[in-house]
């Protein structure tokens, strides 16, 4: 069998001069009958001075005749013989060759051999070229055809036969494009003229399809050199055929697996990922490959070691990515992002099953075969021709994620072993951008998470402000900052306002802020003052850097932050605020005017100065806007603060404009920059009470406050229309104002605000806040404030300049479920 019409030449071709090897051709009896002009550089002999003398002519002299008769009868024991030996240099010097020996056969009968040296050390410098070099010198089967100047073979090796497979009977008298007819053979003949003409060594790879292997293509290199006689005449062209099959795949496999480095994992996307190592794989290993991952990989989860495939239920996966070389992909039944079932008989299930690779070079689709328990797949199998099938499990740290498949249809070759070992490569490289992705998934969902539960879902200003917000943090991929804000509600209808910044950016810095928001409510919850705040954040800020210290003789760490904590009172639209080495807030007026209150700036949060804190009250107009930011709003790593901070202005001077309009302006982001620093905004439009919201009374410090106290609480309930809470607000007043003339002395304020709900708030000139006890069944007293818990919403005590306030809430639309019944009677006084 020939290899008619399956040579490929041209496109594949690479053509290139080189010098190191020089051939030599010896007659029987060991005499040179041709020279080359490489082997003249390399031993410094032209053709007239040793054709038609012994070879020996260039061993050393003290060993030329023992030595001479040896080398014939070496080289007529053996068709193909290689090894070294030191050969004379025409100069003197002895000369380290490499040197091979092949028997040549004539049409008559004869013999000849042809010798191929290299000088030792050039072998190491050339093996990376893919030349016939590499061969010459080892026991690699080379094939060799000498011709004469019109191109006609007159002698040949044994070997040549297998790479072409046309007998020796043939070839000789006949050029190469008759012994081949049919095939582009003009291409290798022009690379011998060219021999013949130049008298150099001319080498062309070229494919072709070998009779002992006709279904793969193999990769030929072939040297060509120009053989001399000893007038310098040219007597033929020699040339050298190798087969470098496994050189070129090795290479292109190089190749591939180098484009897999930049191919694969561009993108922190498990399913990007698996449609890149789909569109790698296609058409460079297969005509059609898919990539099938967990059902819960996309989602971040952990993957299983071994995945049951005998269970009732087939495992469930998601089509992530598939190629093929034919449009619209006609080889799949599903759609990339599709649920899709492993039967439970197929060679998937069982490399799911055993985390091994499974390659069926013939692909066997006979009925009764696996094929047959998925008639969709087979249905698509037989339609489209495919013939030869890879499975590899994508594993990651010892679990598996997945399967890749793939699958040749127009190829007729079938997968072998290398290409298997390809395919196990690329999707182990793929293997670790997929667990990498899937790992930043499932970082990047908990931080997420991590973040809508640590920040306010919506802001309750109730009847102090409207408020509006805006959260951009600087680290995109995650998705989380050490930003924080908070609106809290507080007694006597007042409202908080609290922006703060940890120092740095990801999960830590977001952790790190939860700890302080929380702590910052706690505090809250508290009534303290802006300053008194700030001081105890701080005292919180150190403790939590002497807790983070790994070591108990280790230098805390710092825990950097800062903060702007603001109290506003809709009743005297008065709001205090204190901050913590943090930007001032921003007061935009009912005209558009912008002011930066000037603030002192107290220093930043765990830095354990001990300087005090500061706070300062103002009036905020009607109309107004109150802008509280952090410091990635206004500074940059090339503009100072101060122009961030017209900046802002210019964006918020449209007060009339919603709050969520004026968010959005205020965040656009500057052209060209990207952000450097977490951005948080929070607007607040401060609101007020009306006058007839609120009723006040100051009553003397005596035994008729009480009555009195009860008697005006209830006509003003009357007067808004709460019937319905005159008895359990009745209850309320008597006990604290009796609790006020019983342990202050001077007068006592009392005062109910409507709002979202009913607050009463007792003052008197008592320092000490009250406390919750359970009294004792023989104990007279004890039981007021208990009852003020049970029938409020919530109760308290803050401090106030000359006292106390302690107040009470109840909900306006019923009485606390556990209030007692119009006419019970008043609790027992304190």
């Amino acid at each position: 069998m020939t290899s008619t019409g399956r040579v490929t030449l041209g496109k594949r071709s690479n053509t290139r001069e080189v010098s190191e090897s020089a051939v030599a051709m010896l007659d029987e009896r060991g005499t040179v009958v041709a020279w080359t002009q490489a082997a003249e550089q390399l031993l410094g002999y032209s053709a007239a001075d040793v054709v038609g003398r012994a070879a020996a002519l260039v061993l050393p002299s003290s060993e030329e005749t023992s030595t001479r008769s040896a080398f014939v009868e070496q080289c007529r024991a053996q068709n193909d013989r290689s090894g070294t030996m030191t050969v004379r240099h025409r100069d003197g010097r002895m000369l380290d060759i490499n040197y091979r020996i092949s028997m040549l056969r004539g049409q008559d009968g004869t013999f000849r051999w042809l010798v191929s040296v290299t000088g030792v050390g050039t072998l190491s410098r050339a093996a990376g070229n893919g030349s016939v070099r590499e061969s010459l010198l080892t026991r690699t089967p080379i094939g060799i055809i000498v011709r004469d100047p019109q191109l006609r073979c007159v002698w040949v090796n044994d070997t040549i036969e297998s790479h072409d497979g046309i007998p020796r009977d043939r070839r000789f008298g006949r050029r190469l494009t008759s012994s081949l007819p049919g095939i582009e053979a003009e291409a290798l003949e022009a690379v011998m003229r060219r021999a013949l003409r130049n008298g150099t060594t001319a080498v062309h790879e070229y494919r072709a399809w070998p009779t002992e292997d006709p279904r793969r293509e193999h990769a030929f290199s072939a040297s060509y050199f120009c053989l001399k006689d000893a007038d310098g005449k040219t007597l033929g062209v020699c040339g050298i055929s190798v087969d470098v099959t496994g050189n070129q795949r090795a290479r292109e496999r190089l190749a591939i697996l180098s484009q897999a480095r930049t191919r694969i994992g561009s993108t922190l996307d498990v399913m990007r990922t698996g449609q890149e190592l789909a569109d790698l794989a296609v058409p460079v290993l297969a005509d059609y490959a898919y990539v099938d991952l967990g059902e819960s990989i996309p989602f971040g989860e952990e993957p299983s070691t071994r995945i049951d495939t005998m269970s009732g239920r087939p495992p469930v996966f998601l089509r992530a990515g598939q190629a093929s070389i034919h449009p619209g992909i006609p080889e799949s039944s599903f759609a990339r992002g599709e649920t899709v079932f492993v039967p439970p008989t197929s060679p998937l299930a069982g490399v799911l099953r055993t985390g091994r690779s499974h390659l069926e070079p013939v692909l066997d689709a006979s009925p009764g075969t696996w094929i047959d328990h998925d008639p969709a797949r087979a249905q698509k199998i037989r339609e489209n021709g495919m013939h030869s099938l890879i499975i590899v499990p994508i594993i990651a740290r010892r679990a598996i994620l997945g399967v890749a498949l793939f699958i040749r249809t127009e190829d007729p070759v079938p997968f072998q072993e290398d290409d298997l070992l390809l395919a196990k490569e690329l999707v182990t490289r793929a293997a670790l951008s997929l667990d990498n992705a899937r790992q930043y998934t499932r970082e990047h969902t908990t931080a997420l998470a991590l973040q809508r539960n640590l920040l306010p879902h919506r802001l309750m200003g109730g009847a102090a402000v409207e408020a509006a917000w805006r959260y951009l943090p600087a680290d995109t991929e995650v998705g989380v900052g050490g930003d924080w804000f908070d609106v809290i509600p507080l007694s006597g209808a007042r409202v908080a306002l609290v922006v703060g910044d940890v120092v740095g950016h990801g999960i830590n810095a977001a952790a790190t802020m939860g700890r302080l928001r929380t702590a910052v409510r706690t505090l809250a919850d508290m009534e303290l003052s802006p300053d008194e705040l700030l001081a105890r954040l701080d005292d919180t800020c150190q403790r939590l850097a002497e807790e983070d210290a790994d070591a108990a003789d280790q230098t805390p760490t710092v825990v950097g932050a800062t903060c702007l904590y603001a109290v506003y009172d809709p009743i005297t639209r008065r709001c205090t605020m204190a901050r913590a080495g943090h930007p001032p807030p921003a007061i935009i007026g009912p005209q558009g005017r912008v002011t930066f209150p000037d603030l002192p700036t107290g220093s930043p949060l765990g830095i354990g100065l001990g300087v005090p804190f500061e706070a300062v009250e103002l009036e905020l107009p009607e109309r107004s806007l109150l802008a509280l930011y952090t410091d990635g709003l206004v500074e940059t790593r090339d503009d100072d603060i101060d122009v961030g901070m017209r900046r802002l202005g210019t964006a918020l001077a449209q007060p009339s404009r919603s709050l969520e309009d004026l968010c959005t302006r205020a965040t656009e982001p500057w052209p060209g920059r990207a952000p450097s620093d977490d951005i948080t905004l929070l607007l607040a439009r401060p609101l007020s009470l009306s006058p007839t919201q609120v009723a006040s009374w100051t009553l003397p410090n005596d035994r008729t406050a009480v009555r009195s106290a009860r008697h005006m609480a209830a006509r003003r309930l009357t007067e808004w229309g709460l019937e319905r809470l005159q008895d359990p607000t009745q209850l309320i007043v008597s006990e604290l104002v009796t609790n006020a003339v019983r342990h202050s002395t001077g007068s006592i304020g009392l005062r109910l605000i409507r709002h979202q709900v009913l607050t009463c708030e007792v003052f008197d000139t008592d320092v000490n806040s009250p406390r919750l006890r359970h009294a004792r069944a023989i104990d007279e007293d004890g039981r007021g404030l208990f009852l003020v818990a049970q029938l409020s919403r919530r109760w308290g005590a803050r401090s106030e300049s000359g006292g106390k306030v302690i107040w009470a809430e109840q909900g306006l639309d019923s009485a606390p479920s556990h209030a007692r019944a119009s006419g019970t009677p008043p609790a027992r006084k304190e």
